[in-house]
């Protein structure tokens, strides 16, 4: 779209660390957690001390032998490092391919097989407990970031070397390898190119830019694999934003950490605010100085943004949310103020932004797309990748001159809002839309922790619920909520840990319904 396209030179991810230190080098950067590549460096860092970091990482990565155009998976526990690494690699004109640490073993084999040949940067308890032992025949080498390995090399053993100059790539060049929720199956890998991750950037920036109009905190608990951390990460470094980096989402520790730092801004996912909610009931009020909560993943429950915008004690704060996905990035956004009942229609997603996305809804029967008779989403944005790696047909499928079929089924209102009602794969015919009975249960049952409404064995639809503390669901209050929403069958009681999660915490709805058919539960 136009105003992504105009001036777009690329988002250099090798050399981010590097310009935000020439423009803010005081500024910091604080972890909830220490880094494996340099532990000493402690929790809280400067970043031009990143910056020097990610230049010694990528002069290791060099001295590895890998060179401009190459890729190297990494897949290492969670940690910043991550990121790090990512810049590092790119910063000598490599290609990073970020698998989640929260992957199998053997997914995570099939896409290293995918990349061809990659290098790979991992660490010794991945080796030891969960990569199988074909990695060491799938991959060019094999680094590690911590630990020892007999047939591994590690990183440390290059510490010293000299340092290389950043390779510069052409901006349609891949600059960035992520892949997929794989909700639906093994995860795709989604190619990114410097140019198309700058066009992610600029919606985002104009988003945030005015509603901050001072230095403030920002506070994120990102996948350290998904590209909108990178995004993120650019508008806060080059901004001169102070970062706090969670890996952990505990809600009693996050409490610990934003009583002591106050952020303004706070970006994590649906799920960890749904988790955070308890944060609006503590006394030390650590979500009182927040101006901004957002969210770029998924709709999110009407009855979260609620507590957490009350929770906050400035004068006007915002809830922003961006529907998107891993494949374009943000397309529309939407912004909640108190003055949302705590009821408000959480499927309503927002606008397109203009001069840069836009969306329509197609047809699927030939009748009109509306609330009764949803139609697919589709939308355009010039932060599209470009390819799944090795699957081109596959990607090929998903395109219609321009327009990337969302996966997701929903309707435009008369003043042009995007309402999602389900995704594809989710539709329980005769039922309506899954995501809004949850909406409304969430807003009837304090007492959910979550709710997931799948289809049973013989197509009935089966709600899967969580309590907050893993208590008794009151049987009683949910016939009271359930009045007036379409039949179901009864409510199956799990364990919010026991729920299948993907790397950004959605609940994988088709693995959960074959767990529940194994198990015998929801008939």
């Amino acid at each position: 779209m136009l105003l992504q396209r105009i001036g777009n030179r690329g988002i250099r991810l090798g050399t981010l660390f590097e310009r935000a230190a020439s423009r803010h080098p005081a500024n910091v950067l604080i972890l909830d957690h220490d880094l494996d590549l340099a532990p000493d460096l402690g929790r809280r860092a400067t970043v031009a001390e990143l910056a020097d970091l990610v230049a010694d990482v990528a002069s290791r990565l060099w001295a590895a032998k890998i060179r401009p155009g190459e890729r190297v998976v990494v897949h290492k526990s969670d940690t910043f490092d991550i990121p790090l690494l990512a810049c590092a690699i790119s910063r000598i004109g490599a290609v990073p391919v970020l698998l989640s640490p929260h992957l199998d073993g053997d997914t995570a084999a099939e896409l290293v097989r995918r990349a061809d040949r990659p290098h790979l940067v991992t660490d010794q308890a991945k080796l030891d407990d969960e990569l199988p032992a074909e990695v060491f025949d799938l991959a060019e080498s094999v680094l590690l970031t911590s630990g020892t390995h007999a047939r591994a090399v590690e990183l440390e053993d290059f510490a010293g070397v000299r340092r290389v100059t950043p390779v510069t790539m052409p901006a349609d060049h891949p600059t960035l390898i992520t892949h997929t929720s794989g909700t639906t199956g093994v995860p795709k890998l989604a190619v990114h190119t410097g140019r198309t991750l700058q066009a992610r950037y600029r919606p985002q920036r104009l988003a945030i830019t005015p509603v901050i109009r001072k230095r403030e905190t920002v506070a994120m608990h990102v996948s350290f694999v998904h590209s909108r951390l990178f995004t993120a990460l650019a508008i806060s470094l080059l901004n001169g934003l102070p970062i706090v980096v969670l890996a952990d989402e505990d809600p009693d520790r996050a409490a610990d950490l934003f009583a002591r730092v106050r952020p303004g801004i706070l970006e994590a996912h649906p799920n960890s605010y749904l988790r955070w909610e308890k944060l609006a009931d503590d006394h030390r009020a650590p979500l009182a100085n927040v101006k901004l909560f957002s969210s770029t993943f998924d709709a999110i429950h009407p009855r979260t943004v609620h507590r957490l915008l009350r929770a906050s004690r400035r004068r006007a704060p915002l809830f922003g949310q961006l529907y998107g996905q891993s494949e374009v990035g943000p397309t529309v956004v939407r912004a909640f103020t108190r003055r949302h009942a705590p009821d408000a229609d959480g499927r309503c997603v927002g606008m397109p932004f203009p001069g840069m996305t836009d969306v329509r809804v197609v047809s699927r029967d030939g009748r009109p797309p509306s609330e009764e008779n949803p139609g697919y989403i589709e939308v355009r944005s010039d932060g599209r990748i470009t390819t799944y790696l090795g699957e081109a047909e596959r990607y090929a499928r998903q395109l219609d001159d321009g327009w990337w079929r969302m996966g997701d089924v929903g309707f435009r209102s008369k003043w042009g809002c995007l309402h999602l009602l389900d995704r594809e794969v989710d539709l329980i015919p005769g039922f309506g839309s899954t995501l809004a009975a949850e909406d409304t249960l969430f807003a009837k049952l304090d007492e959910l922790a979550e709710v997931i409404i799948i289809p049973g064995a013989d197509g009935t639809a089966v709600p899967v619920v969580c309590t907050k503390d893993d208590s008794p669901l009151d049987r009683e209050a949910w016939r009271r909520a359930t009045a007036g929403l379409p039949a179901m069958a009864d409510p199956v009681q799990w364990r919010l840990s026991d729920l299948p999660q993907t790397a950004t915490t959605k609940i994988k709805r088709l693995q959960l319904a074959q767990l529940l058919a194994a198990a015998g539960q929801g008939r």
